[in-house]
């Protein structure tokens, strides 16, 4: 942590010992090397920045993949790709409501939160 303390020196001195320690066990072409310390170095000096990185934005699923999440018996979540029968407990972890993934991700307000099978059965009961 002291060679990040010393500023641009330091971080010429770290990144000598980063690509050392990446050339001593890699096979590279001479070419490759000046790229592999250039970037090595600006993602040094990137870290030093205090900005905070950008969220991710979501991409929006096409009408396709709407109609393919909704299963008989799950909903598979745009959150991970899992399949769960409902998908209020999971979206809580995530810290979202079902009204917020709806907007999040452009579903219609009428995409359900169960999956049919499921509450067929919860019906039954």
């Amino acid at each position: 942590m002291e060679t990040l303390e010393r500023g641009a020196a330091g971080y010429i001195e770290l990144t000598a010992d980063l690509v050392s320690a990446y050339v001593s066990n890699n096979h590279l072409q001479p070419a490759e090397i000046a790229t592999l310390i250039a970037n090595t170095h600006a993602a040094l000096t990137g870290l030093g920045n205090s900005s905070a990185p950008e969220a991710p934005v979501a991409d929006k699923p096409t009408p396709a993949q709407i109609r393919k999440s909704i299963t008989p018996d799950a909903l598979i979540s745009f959150v991970d790709g899992k399949p769960y029968k409902t998908l209020k407990r999971h979206l809580s972890k995530s810290g979202m409501s079902i009204e917020q993934y709806r907007e999040r991700y452009g579903l219609p307000r009428d995409y359900p939160s169960t999956a049919a099978s499921y509450s067929e059965q919860r019906s039954a009961l």
